[in-house]
């Protein structure tokens, strides 16, 4: 049996949208890897349209472009290069910071839920 999990998983909205996340931000790091959206997209095993979109929508909610795109292929412009090392630079720190909190919490935590009451 395995014990008590934390995960923790930061978005960062711009209205409706989710402008950051875990998938985006590893959705950056393919792009600045293989140099094209749709090969990022076989490496993560997603749609090139579905990598498309979510291109999109960062481009869309920051305000300077994440990802520029050319008949070469695409990269992160240098803003998109400082966004995705602050946000992985602020999923470090939430790790760091519940690594002081999780073992007391991990401690109050059943193993089991128990059985739903009828």
């Amino acid at each position: 049996m395995v014990g008590p999990m934390l995960k923790i998983k930061i978005q960062i909205y711009c209205g409706e949208e989710i402008a950051m996340g875990p998938g985006k931000a590893d959705l950056l790091d393919a792009i600045a890897g293989e140099g094209s959206i749709s090969a990022a997209g076989r490496k993560l095993k997603m749609s090139y349209r579905r990598c498309w979109l979510l291109v999109d929508v960062m481009n869309r909610c920051w305000t300077t472009p994440v990802v520029a795109t050319s008949t070469e292929g695409a990269r992160l412009t240098p803003f998109g290069q400082a966004l995705l090392a602050r946000y992985r630079a602020l999923q470090a720190a939430a790790q760091e910071g519940a690594a002081v909190h999780w073992p007391e919490l991990a401690g109050m935590l059943r193993a089991e839920p128990l059985a739903a009451q009828e």
